[in-house]
């Protein structure tokens, strides 16, 4: 799952921090991964042998970057079995027989609740 995350992220980074975001097909809202600063942020380097070794260890860190983005995404978004989308914990349904986002249970006629409330309980 992680894969196909990393493959719908939007790269919000930057020159000093790495941070990615995910929108939700079905209700449009946007999550953003916690900012990872770049640990090289504000060197100036001033040769062209240095702006090499930045550019190699800035590559590095975004790679680790995007794999814990991805980790991180994946405890609130969801794969929806039936149509493939990735949805958020509020538009992915807890259904009696197969959990499913929400337009997909609309269309097969299937009751549940969203993730992000399945088994809360009224106080």
């Amino acid at each position: 799952m992680k894969s196909i995350i990393k493959k719908q992220f939007i790269d919000c980074s930057d020159t000093d921090s790495f941070c990615f975001s995910l929108e939700c097909p079905e209700c449009g809202k946007v999550w953003k991964s916690t900012p990872v600063r770049f640990s090289k942020a504000g060197e100036n380097s001033f040769t062209e042998e240095k702006r090499i070794v930045l550019k190699i260890l800035y590559e590095r860190e975004h790679a680790m970057a995007l794999e814990k983005a991805a980790a991180e995404a994946a405890t609130f978004f969801n794969l929806c079995p039936h149509c493939g989308k990735m949805v958020c914990d509020d538009c992915f349904m807890i259904c009696e027989d197969l959990d499913i986002c929400r337009s997909c249970a609309e269309s097969l006629k299937e009751t549940g609740e969203p993730i992000s409330f399945a088994g809360w309980v009224a106080g």
